[in-house]
Parts: structure tokens; sequence; C-alpha cells
């Protein structure tokens, strides 16, 4: 009997065992909504959409219904809760980091139709660099395509692509690219799109007045430079002010604000620190500050892997209005930022370990925050006041 029972209990143990390590897959439906009490606003989190593979970036139609990109290469429609791909997208080189990335839809959509796409381009030789062409959507074809712009260097994929687009209120297009991974000290060669946030309009063409379009050794459409991975990007509409959150090293994740002609450091700056001994990057050696250079607003402290940048400015959240909403992927949570005087004086973490890694963070026309996740299967998520 005692061996009966000795019996009955293991396979129970591996029954347990074999349940807990095959987890279901929650739907929208099964997932919530669920509520979660935060310092200044307690939140509902409703779960839109699941099924998604490696979702980058949401954007929203003026129908109600959003377009999200797919890292492997895919645009899709999100339509209450249905997920239906578009065609006609370019092809991309979707190794590690890069694939499918960006999409925003024009300030003048609905005159013009035109959205936005970021991807990695591959050339003849395997290697990458990242493109931004515009389209529009004839029902679930993405047509009337046309490449706007494609980094001047290529190089080895898988690494650093940056690919935020931001427009401010007079319609011109800001677009970070990453220093590509392999060779950061790209980010302080101007002739090199690498670690700079650009500006352009929205053909692709230069404004006259970017700060470097009279230099001869500077790319025209840099902006800024001196940039690790921007992976978080918002302007202000009402006084065009640019905020962005970038990847540093181990450590050093930064907010910068952003002004135009300013180097930003990387790689010869930073508040991080090698991977392989924390002391050196490549032949040189790291200062945290150095004149000339920017320092961040704000270090991210543990680590929070960037992604996602959404400046509140709805009255669904009336105490959060004027705070930024910084995702992040390694530690899976989303930081709420109160910057006064051009400091952070309060940080909240919300969501921490609650729905996934945070790639993206958008306030959408409605008011409400809608969040995608860096999971396969992915979801979008809206955020809104609880009752």
């Amino acid at each position: 009997m005692e061996k009966l029972f000795y019996l009955l209990a293991v396979s129970l143990l591996f029954l347990t065992i074999s349940c807990a390590e095959q987890p279901s897959v929650e739907t929208a439906e099964t997932w919530g909504p669920r509520e979660y009490r935060t310092q200044y606003q307690d939140i509902r989190v409703t779960k839109i959409a699941g099924g998604l593979e490696r979702p980058w970036a949401v954007a929203f139609l003026p129908d109600g219904r959003f377009l999200v990109t797919e890292r492997p290469g895919s645009l899709v429609i999100v339509d209450n809760g249905e997920i239906t791909p578009v065609s006609g997208t370019p092809s991309v080189k979707a190794v590690n980091q890069g694939g499918m990335m960006e999409v925003v839809t024009h300030p003048d959509y609905e005159e013009n139709g035109w959205i936005y796409l970021t991807y990695s381009r591959e050339n003849e030789e395997g290697d990458t660099a990242v493109a931004v062409v515009r389209g529009r959507l004839n029902g679930t074809e993405f047509t009337d395509l046309e490449e706007i712009f494609v980094q001047n260097q290529f190089s080895s994929p898988g690494r650093h692509y940056g690919s935020k687009i931001a427009f401010d209120n007079e319609g011109v297009m800001y677009v970070s690219i990453g220093d590509r991974g392999a060779n950061p000290p790209r980010a302080q060669d101007n002739s090199d799109h690498a670690g700079t946030l650009l500006r352009m309009y929205d053909d692709g063409s230069i404004p006259a007045d970017n700060p470097f379009v009279n230099d001869p050794d500077v790319a025209d459409e840099i902006f800024s430079f001196g940039h690790r991975n921007i992976q978080g990007l918002i302007i202000n509409q009402e006084n065009n002010e640019i905020w962005a959150t970038e990847h540093g090293p181990r450590g050093g994740d930064e907010l910068n604000f952003v002004e135009e002609g300013l180097n930003y450091g990387w790689p010869d700056a930073s508040l991080g620190m090698s991977y392989g001994d924390e002391t050196r990057f490549h032949d040189g050696t790291v200062a945290r500050s150095i004149e000339g250079m920017v320092d961040p607003v704000y270090e991210f402290l543990p680590t929070l892997a960037p992604a996602g940048l959404a400046l509140v400015t709805s009255d669904r959240f009336p105490r959060w209005q004027g705070n930024l909403l910084a995702g992040g992927l390694q530690p899976e949570r989303i930081r709420r930022l109160l910057i006064m005087d051009g400091e952070v004086i309060h940080d909240e973490e919300l969501l921490t370990f609650e729905i996934g890694r945070i790639r993206d963070v958008r306030e959408g026309p409605d008011g409400n925050i809608y969040v995608v996740t860096d999971e396969n299967p992915g979801g979008l998520y809206v955020i809104e006041p609880a009752d």
C-alpha cells in the first residue's frame, strides 16, 4: 500500500511539473482586463490582440483600427482583435535586432494617406542599412511605395538600428539611426549617419536650415550625433521639444533632451561600461562627462533597455499630464517620469513583469495609452483610467 501511495505521489508530482512547463497561450478574451493601483492614477489594462510575432510598433488609423509592424517582416492591421496581413511592403533582412520596425502615419494622414515604415534593407553583400519608405493603404495592400531615405553606410546586419520616427508641429520628420553596434566610433564620424538623429522633410528632402547643411564634412540630414541607439522618441507638439531614450552599454541607459547640432557623447562619454571588462570601450577610455558633449538628463538605474516613449497630454490621465512614459524591454516595465525645469524629479515603475517586454508606448488619438510587447506571441494592449 505504501508503494502504491508513493507511485501515486510521484505521478502527481510529474503531472504538476509537466503542466507548469507548458503554460497556455492567453488570448485577448482570456487575459483580462486587469486593474492596477499606481501612485497617482489607478489604471485598467486590456489586451486588444494577441498572437503577434515580435511586434515592434503601433500606429493609429482614423477609423479606430491599428497598424502594427512585426519584426520578422510584416505589417498587419488589427481590427477588433483580428489580425490581417498587409501585402506590398518592402522585403527586409530580419537578423537579430533588424527587420520591419517603425510605423507612423503622417500628421496630415486624413488628407494625404501617407504611412511611413523603417526597416533593415539588405545590399548585394548581405550587409544592411536603415531605410525609410512611405506608402498608402488600399484595402490590405501597401501601395504607392516610395523609398525616401537609406542610411549612407551599410554594415554587418543585426544590431542597433534605432529606427524611431517623430514629426514636429510643422510636419518635419526626425529619424533615429543607431551606431550599428560593431564600430561605435561611427557615432562621432559626422560623414556617417550611424549614431545620429536625422531631420528631413516628409518626402526625404533636406531642410535648408539643418544645422550642418553647409558643412561639406557632415551629412546634411544630421540634426544631432553621438547617440548609441535611440529607440524612444517623442516631440512635444506645443513647443517642439525633443525627448529621446537610448540604450547604453552595461548600465548607462539614458533620457536625453535633444537639441540641434549637439554631440551626445557616445562612445567617448557614457554612463555605462564595456560588456567585456566594465572599464573600456575598444581602444578608448570611457569618461562619464566630457566638455563639449551633452550629458543625459537622466540615467535609468537599474537598466531599462529603453524602447518606446510617450508624452502624456490627454485629459484621460489628469495627474500624468506632461509626464513621459518610457518602455523597457529586459526589465519588462514602464517608467513614468515627472520632469520639472529640465530634471526628472519623480520616477515610478508601472506594470513590472505584468505584460512582458515593452517594445512600444504611444498615446492614442482617444487619449488612452497603447503598448506592444516584444514577444512571440506578442500582444497589443490599451491602458485606460480605472473606473
